[in-house]
């Protein structure tokens, strides 16, 4: 009867490629439970673009995490669009880690990636933890045979990998070794949409043919690692160290996921369908069924 746990349930039951979607529709169905559901259902990552004088135009990936109501924080200005003067930013250490680390975890983007878009947000927790989250997304677009924002979908294959790591750092009381907390999601989604063909001399107009894969997978992990105290030459107190334990402890993370992804979802797929539809004709079948049957009656 709780009616968040409704909503929930409702969700899980929806196509996930239309998760974005139906959230909207049931935050304006259900209002009061817009925070609950926002920060409780993962959806594919949304790209703004930063128009401030210090954003210069560039992109960045909103989620929950950079949201403050109805505005979102750019990691490039670090200001909120729209504009909101009481947003909650972190501190000024903190702050000058998380334009390090986004810089850093976009060369790990070009490397792994190729294209597509990365960001990082961080903020303060209390005793010097801090928590953050961080962002990838790449999307593959459909060659496009009909003219922009057109009702019909583009044809060919589409799709796109979102993944979200968020993490939890706490050093210890000496400040010299740093344990890490991380959730890492990924959503999966890819479509495929052809035309089919249509007799010879037919008026009708061609059918659309469409085949989707959607989903997400969840992995936690947990790691300790030593990191560089405060010095002269580096007073901060949020140690440059974390951004390689983090990076290598997302990187290995997100490998095997992305390994477990290719081997066991996608080939248990090619497997079901290889089961439903086969190349051999019947009467080829049939033949190779009757060889094996007097094989066996051999022995």
């Amino acid at each position: 009867s709780d009616p968040l746990s409704l909503s929930l349930d409702l969700l899980r039951r929806l196509p996930p490629s239309n998760i974005s979607a139906n959230l909207d529709r049931l935050v304006s169905l259900c209002p009061q439970l817009a925070d609950d559901l926002y920060s409780s259902v993962d959806q594919p990552l949304r790209v703004r673009v930063d128009r401030s004088a210090a954003g210069k135009g560039r992109e960045y990936l909103a989620c929950d995490y950079n949201r403050d109501g109805d505005s979102w924080r750019s990691p490039w200005s670090n200001e909120y669009d729209p504009p909101l003067s009481d947003g909650t930013r972190p501190s000024r250490e903190l702050r000058e880690l998380e334009v390090a680390m986004g810089g850093a975890m976009d060369v790990y983007r070009q490397l792994y990636y190729d294209t597509g878009l990365a960001s990082v947000y961080l903020w303060d927790l209390d005793d010097g933890a801090f928590a953050g989250v961080v962002l990838f997304k790449k999307a593959l677009e459909a060659g496009s045979e009909g003219a922009s924002g057109s009702a019909t979908p583009a044809m060919g294959t589409q799709g796109s990998w979102d993944s979200l790591h968020v993490f939890e750092t706490t050093p210890d009381r000496s400040n010299r070794t740093a344990s890490y907390k991380l959730t890492s999601t990924v959503m999966l989604t890819l479509a495929k949409r052809n035309k089919a063909a249509m007799p010879e001399g037919s008026s009708d107009a061609p059918l659309q043919q469409q085949f989707e894969l959607a989903g997400s997978l969840t992995r936690q992990a947990e790691s300790d690692a030593p990191i560089q105290p405060p010095s002269a030459s580096a007073p901060s107190r949020y140690s440059l160290s974390h951004i390689a334990n983090l990076g290598r402890l997302i990187e290995d993370v997100e490998s095997k996921m992305r390994n477990q992804i290719v081997d066991v979802y996608f080939g248990k797929t090619k497997d079901v369908l290889g089961m439903l539809r086969s190349k051999e004709s019947l009467e080829v079948q049939r033949r190779e069924q009757q060889l094996r049957d007097e094989m066996r009656g051999m022995w």
